[in-house]
């Protein structure tokens, strides 16, 4: 009889749960709620609030596995700017902290790894009765190298859909999630303080078919009074419409909010974004409006790479490509190669021409979304900072001086490398003050972007009358008074549109090279059409544009000692931009993509640091120019509904 170790940790979890509950009590209890009328709010938003919305912890099945012995406690202090102890002992602290954070622990088989490592070995060997499981046990107690190996075989396992039982039986896990869950959403009251730092619940739904990563992150609105009723919904034998179910059942039942943002589409061999729906048949409009609804970011960058889009698929973008290296090769652990017709299923600038072309036969654009970036770490580390990389899992954490060149494959096949890492990313978030309801909704509105690592402030405005005497003025409020900001939808006006566009570094980071408008386009034809604008970039006087593109911003980086100057590149760039290309009637998106000048990645990092040499490919992309991703702005004909 095959069985669970679940209710092994139910009794000390439970002690943990009820003094978690015991200490909402002496909680304030603007900390427990969504954080409505807690704190005085901007008039418009006034600033980009920072965080990571896809972390791991020791609660995650693969985390605790590949060795991580933080839990979310941990992850939470991190994320607010105090010093921890990384679990392979190096002192880890943010230079500065993030505003907000979602700790995304999976939800299919929460804590289980660990249950599993605390569990005595007869009971794994005789109550649970199950060899391959039993091997796994006996691999995590060899130490980090059998563990890790235990981990790859369980992912490729979650992969071919032959996990043992005792992993895969929701009902015999629900014990111990419950408890996890109810321990956690006490903690995230503890940590959330309204203006200061937001915690918000969530978990990582992880539908996985054939290895083709479909994941999920799953995001509350709200506090500890509405997210107890609810238990995280499980990714294994669940189709993406029973998420959906699953987040209106929450929403009805308590009148709380809840969003999906979907994983880095780079991994799931084409079928994040498909035309169809899951099964093949043609879309309907019904589905493409709940997913709209659901899902209204993207995840578009983290530390499996990025996904805004390929080479293949932008062969006249210069731009295109970055983080592309080891990730294009297949699904997550390798099991089924990618090929470049399953790329437009797989970035997100094809996802957002597909969408126009859907909403022109539906009527409704299921991914008209805005895009975030996230580390998805797995240390309980959340930081996406080239000079302070902590790796994926434990296995790469600095301790590993050789992290960047050794192969660092998360299934069993072989083919990536550590130094196709990145370093990961970041969310902004657009909102009016820090709390749960304010940040929640500028993602729910779009007003959110992605950056790469680097905290630079983005901002664009669409609409009609804007021109560069605005920015003799109050900008901002002309913006949202007169046009719409990242994440909205003009309706065509018969005129082009015009856009407001402002790009300020880093202020601890690197110059701006470049800020760029990326549109897309359904034509006369019904052909999707995309096309990239140089918009305003840093010396124009002296860089002039060829017939090979813009002339390039240069290179400071020194190689010998992983540093750059700004001597090159601009602090700050702004326009006043008219689409040159309109034509009236016409479904379009406008985003903004900002590059920063050349600097070095954690790679380089590591290989002064720790004194070995970088070669081949590795020392090629040694050198990156770091960016951001706005949301986009949507062109609708008139009659168009809203999205």
């Amino acid at each position: 009889m095959h069985k669970s170790w679940v209710g092994l940790a139910a009794a000390s979890l439970m002690t943990i749960a009820v003094a978690g509950c015991s200490g909402d009590a002496a909680l304030d209890p603007a900390q427990t709620g969504d954080g409505e009328n807690t704190i005085e709010l901007a008039e418009f938003p006034d600033r980009p609030y920072w965080g990571d919305t896809h972390l791991h912890t020791d609660n995650s099945i693969d985390a605790f596995g590949f060795g991580v012995r933080l839990g979310p406690e941990d992850a939470l202090r991190f994320a607010r700017g105090e010093e921890v102890t990384a679990t392979t002992g190096a002192k880890a602290r943010l230079s500065r902290p993030l505003d907000f954070l979602v700790i995304a622990d999976h939800s299919d088989g929460l804590g289980a790894t660990r249950r599993l490592y605390d569990a005595p070995r007869w009971y794994v060997d005789w109550v649970i009765g199950d060899e391959t499981v039993l091997r796994w046990y006996d691999l995590m107690h060899e130490g980090p190298e059998g563990s890790q190996q235990a981990i790859a075989e369980l992912i490729t396992a979650a992969a071919n859909g032959t996990l043992p039982e005792s992993f895969s039986d929701p009902e015999q896990a629900r014990e111990g999630t419950e408890d996890i869950w109810n321990t956690q959403i006490g903690l995230l009251d503890r940590y959330n303080e309204p203006g200061v730092f937001t915690a918000f619940a969530g978990f990582e739904w992880t539908l996985m078919p054939d290895g083709n990563n479909l994941h999920r992150v799953v995001m509350f609105r709200d506090g500890s009074d509405k997210t107890r009723k609810i238990l995280p919904f499980g990714g294994i034998d669940a189709d993406v419409q029973q998420l959906w179910e699953y987040m209106a059942s929450y929403e009805k039942e308590t009148g709380g909010n809840v969003l999906a943002i979907p994983h880095n589409g780079n991994l799931s061999n084409g079928l994040m974004f498909e035309m169809t729906m899951p099964d093949g048949s043609p879309m309907t409009s019904e589905y493409a409006a709940r997913r709209a609804k659901a899902e209204p970011v993207v995840e578009v960058t983290q530390i499996k790479g990025d996904g805004e889009t390929h080479p293949f698929l932008s062969p006249n973008d210069e731009m295109a490509g970055f983080g592309v290296k080891g990730w294009e090769l297949g699904n997550l652990p390798l099991t089924l190669r990618s090929t470049p017709d399953m790329y437009a299923g797989s970035y997100a600038r094809s996802a957002l021409l597909r969408g126009l072309s859907l909403e022109q036969q539906l009527g409704v654009n299921p991914y008209a979304f805005g895009m975030i970036g996230s580390t998805d770490s797995h240390t309980a580390l959340a930081s996406g900072d080239e000079d302070n990389f902590f790796g994926k899992h434990t296995g790469n954490e600095p301790a590993n001086q050789g992290r960047a060149m050794e192969p660092q494959n998360l299934g069993t096949r072989e083919g990536r490398f550590g130094w196709h890492y990145l370093a990961g990313g970041y969310a902004a978030a657009w909102a009016r003050g820090n709390t749960r309801a304010e940040i929640f909704d500028a993602f729910k509105r779009r007003e959110v972007y992605a950056t790469t690592g680097p905290r630079m402030s983005v901002r664009v405005f669409g609409g009609f009358d804007f021109s560069a005497s605005d920015w003799d003025g109050d900008w901002v409020r002309a913006g949202y008074t007169r046009g719409v900001p990242m994440g909205g939808e003009l309706t065509d006006a018969g005129t082009a549109p015009t856009f407001l566009i402002s790009a300020l570094k880093d202020p601890d980071g690197a110059n701006l090279d470049r800020a760029q408008v990326v549109k897309g386009w359904v034509d006369a034809s019904g052909a999707m059409q995309e096309r990239v604008y140089d918009v305003v970039w840093s010396d124009m006087d002296k860089r002039p544009r060829t017939a090979r593109g813009l002339t390039p911003v240069g290179d400071t980086v020194n190689r010998a000692d992983a540093t750059y100057t700004n001597t090159i590149g601009a602090p700050e760039l702004r326009t006043t931009w008219t689409d040159p290309d309109y034509a009236a009637g016409q479904r379009a998106f406008y985003y903004v993509r900002v590059i920063e000048i050349p600097t070095p990645r954690w790679t380089l990092f590591d290989a002064v640091r720790f004194g070995f040499e970088l070669t081949g490919d590795a020392l090629e992309d040694a050198v990156a120019q770091e960016r951001a991703y706005t949301s986009p702005i949507w062109l609708k004909p008139k009659g168009a509904g809203a999205t």
